[in-house]
């Protein structure tokens, strides 16, 4: 069965209470009852403040499409089109409400957002798929894994069904986990036992909360930088390697800024190797300006050299604790991991995460098709 749609493009309203939001509060709400299905809660949904004020990154284009039925918006896409890194890439976050589904909503929708994908000349889509921990069990025979990488996603979910039948190809998996908050204090005082003798007062932390100290900002350019460049061991910390990005204190200073503009906190923890003195590794929170009890953890980076002295444990212990002593309303932190990652999902499990799911990432390389259009007014 197709239901009728129209598929437009979501008007940006100048403020959320201007007389002309409430498509753009729709749209929110929308992507809410989504989470709510999948999750069964609005913990990963964004408040409608959060959503206007993260389409204002200056490193990301966003461009939402919207679906109507008899004029009320049921479906939506984000489209976010990278303006520094990966510039050939389009990401699509695709929701529809429940009972708008399997009835031709997302298809349409999806459509509309390859075809806005090409007029930008962006050849390669990526989209996920989310998957809670208690659809994960089953036979190998009802798993489908992933191009590269470990894990799965179940077949007989209905988003891996929709993706496969578009033509998306299923590339890697994430692994989704959550802890609660705040850790309990003997936990603390063993974890930070256990890191200590295997590090030989050989490192000094350092803290700070939304803004890098000066002294600091070109060592955590450096870090970063070093970081991109290694790649993943059985006791490595995972992150990006394909990024086009090259940090300074100026593009780190940057982008402090625009995350305070966006509402964001980060609380960072980062560890010098005292006889060098030179930053080896950190860890950073995210916490939301409207939703202070769920916070996010982003990247942890330990240099290739100084692996195997357990400072991926010694500094996410030590900023956890300091992200409850400063925000103690937070209750939950979410982490996504490559399940490849042996190490990091063995920290986060001694500091109590569970898995909470995956999420399935796919892409679709769209044909180049020669210069953009020219458009005119």
């Amino acid at each position: 069965m197709t239901t009728p749609v129209e598929i437009g493009q979501l008007w940006i309203p100048d403020s959320l209470d201007a007389p002309d939001a409430k498509d753009f509060l729709d749209a929110v709400e929308v992507s809410r009852k989504v989470r709510m299905q999948v999750w069964g809660s609005d913990d990963l949904a964004y408040t409608p403040l959060e959503k206007f004020l993260e389409l204002s990154d200056p490193y990301e284009r966003q461009v939402i499409l919207v679906a109507r039925v008899e004029g009320n918006i049921v479906g939506t896409v984000d489209i976010a089109l990278p303006l520094v890194d990966n510039t050939d890439i389009a990401e699509f976050t695709l929701d529809i409400l429940p009972e708008y589904q399997r009835q031709g909503v997302g298809r349409q929708l999806l459509e509309a957002a390859e075809q806005l994908a090409r007029s930008e000349r962006r050849t390669m889509i990526l989209i996920d798929t989310n998957h809670p921990a208690s659809s994960l069990s089953g036979t190998e025979a009802n798993q489908l894994v992933p191009d590269s990488g470990q894990g799965f996603v179940p077949l007989a979910s209905r988003e891996v069904d929709f993706a496969r039948r578009t033509g998306y190809t299923l590339q890697h998996i994430e692994q989704f986990s959550s802890c609660a908050l705040p850790l309990d204090s003997k936990l603390v005082a063993d974890l930070q036992a256990e890191a200590e003798e295997a590090n030989g007062g050989r490192y000094r932390l350092h803290h700070w909360t939304d803004r890098c100290p000066a002294q600091w900002l070109e060592a955590v350019a450096a870090l970063e930088n070093a970081a991109g460049e290694t790649s993943d061991d059985d006791e490595g910390l995972a992150v990006p390697a394909d990024r086009d990005m090259v940090f300074d204190a100026g593009i780190l200073r940057e982008a402090e800024e625009v995350a305070i503009a966006q509402g964001r906190r980060t609380v960072v923890t980062a560890v010098e190797h005292v006889a060098s003195g030179r930053l080896v590794g950190l860890t950073t929170i995210s916490v939301l300006a409207q939703r202070q009890d769920v916070v996010f953890q982003d990247d942890t980076l330990v240099l290739q050299h100084h692996r195997g002295n357990k400072l991926g444990l010694l500094i996410k212990v030590a900023n956890m604790q300091r992200l409850s002593e400063q925000f103690p309303d937070a209750r939950v932190i979410y982490t996504w991991n490559a399940p490849e990652n042996r190490y990091l999902l063995t920290v986060n499990r001694k500091l109590g995460f569970t898995t909470a799911g995956v999420t399935g990432i796919w892409q679709k390389e769209l044909p180049d098709r020669g210069p953009k259009a020219q458009t005119s007014e």
